[in-house]
Formats: C-alpha cells, sequence, structure tokens
C-alpha cells in the first residue's frame, strides 16, 4: 500500500480543494501493477486558481522547487513537468512532480470525468486517473513503462478472471501484450475478436494462435509510440536545457 508521506501530500492538496488526479507510479500501485514507488506524481487542472491552491499546498509541504522548469502555467500547458522535494517533516526528501498535459491523453476535464474514486481510511476519497488513462500514459520511450502496462492490464484480468462486460473486453484485447492472454481472450469472446481486430491487426495472429505473428505484431506497436514519444519530447527537452544554460 502507499507510503505515509503520500498520505500526508493527498491530504494537502485536498485541504486546499486542488483539483488533481494521482498519476504515475503510486496510481500503478493502487491497479495491482507495482509494489513501491519513491514519489508522487499529479496530473492537474491548469488554471489560475487551481494554481494558487497548488501553490499553498506546496507551501505547507514546504516543497522547494528541484531541476527545471518554474512553476508556471505557460511551461505546464506546453507539457512540461515541474518537480519539488519535500521538506516538511513527515515527507522531508519525498518528491512531487506536477503535469497539467500526458502525452497520448486527453485534456484534464476529459481525464477528470472518466477518473476512479477510492477511500482510504484516515483520508478519505482519493481521485486517481482510470486505469485506461494511465495505461495510455504509460507508453513512452521508457522500457519500464512497457513492462509496467503489462502488469497492469494482466492485473486488470486476472482481478475480473477473464470476465467482464464487451466494452472491459475490447479494451483488454486492444491493450494486453501477453500472447497467451491474447490467444485465450480471443477464444473465448470470438464476436469481441471479430470486432477488436479491425483497431488492433495484430489481433489476427492470436485468433489464429500465430505466437510468432502476435510478438512481432506488439514489437511494432511498442516501436511506433516509443518514436512517437520521443519526438513529442524533443522540444521539450531542448527548452530545458536551454534554460539550464540561461539561468
Amino acid at each position: 500500500m502507499i507510503s505515509t508521506p503520500i498520505f500526508k501530500v493527498i491530504s494537502v492538496l485536498k485541504e486546499k480543494r486542488v483539483k488533481s488526479l494521482l498519476i504515475g507510479g503510486q496510481a500503478c500501485i493502487i491497479y495491482g501493477g507495482s509494489e513501491f514507488s519513491r514519489d508522487s506524481d499529479f496530473v492537474i487542472l491548469s488554471e489560475d486558481k487551481n494554481l494558487e491552491k497548488i501553490k499553498e499546498a506546496l507551501c505547507i509541504l514546504k516543497a522547494e522547487a528541484v531541476y527545471f522548469p518554474k512553476f508556471e502555467k505557460d511551461y505546464l500547458e506546453r507539457g512540461h513537468a515541474c518537480h519539488f522535494r519535500c521538506k516538511a517533516k513527515i515527507v522531508k526528501d519525498f518528491r512531487v512532480d506536477i503535469m497539467s498535459k500526458l502525452r497520448n491523453c486527453d485534456d484534464f476535464p476529459k481525464l477528470w470525468k472518466r477518473k476512479k474514486i477510492i477511500r482510504i481510511k484516515g483520508v478519505g476519497n482519493i481521485n486517481i486517473i482510470s486505469l485506461e488513462d494511465l495505461v495510455k500514459s504509460k507508453k513512452t520511450q521508457r522500457d519500464k513503462d512497457w513492462l509496467m502496462i503489462t502488469r497492469l492490464v494482466e492485473s486488470d484480468i486476472i482481478k475480473c478472471n477473464f470476465k467482464e462486460n464487451q466494452a472491459k473486453i475490447l479494451w483488454w484485447m486492444n491493450e494486453s501484450r501477453v500472447t497467451k492472454t491474447l490467444i485465450h481472450l480471443c477464444e473465448l469472446y470470438p464476436k469481441c475478436a471479430r470486432k477488436a481486430v479491425l483497431k488492433r491487426k495484430l489481433l489476427n495472429f492470436a485468433i489464429k494462435k500465430n505466437e510468432a505473428g502476435i510478438i512481432s505484431g506488439l514489437k511494432k506497436e511498442e516501436m511506433v509510440e516509443r518514436k512517437k514519444d520521443i519526438k513529442y519530447w524533443m522540444p521539450l527537452k531542448k527548452e530545458l536545457e536551454s534554460l539550464r544554460l540561461n539561468r
């Protein structure tokens, strides 16, 4: 379960009525894809009033900015993440990363509409990015994120014992990255498979139980997303380098 510092951070954000969603490693823990995370990540609504509330919360946490850029609306809306290290006693050295835009995902109002709410004793309700949006956000250039996608989707399938409504079954078929799981899903739900294959061509191999074809298709999918992520971050990284040189 999530460690004490994250409870404190969330409690302060709730106290200040910040409109935010928990994402990243801590969200992965809740969805069963991870066991540990040293920091916390949030996607937030980048409106002026909400940003002022966040600044008040960061002040309570005695959070100091680390790295670049500065915590400003323009940087957030261009896709940058702003990083902080907390100095308050209960959260000392705990990191908080804040974004308002996630590559490959919808804007915040749509993410908020699809959010998951969980209740934790002593903290109350916590707003978390939906599993579907979390998986989208993990399609990056990093190896560990692709491993996390596999864990998140497989955990959801196992938890439901392969039984769900059609929308969820189609999502499993579109997002699972395990060969045997895809073959089994197509065996269990042939009608859904014929529908899903229109969006995800590699399911043709799953229907035919062609494992080599599935593996090849998965690699191609991953490479496409990795290249998109590299292209997305390239101008942002250049901007960060410029900020470092001119600080």
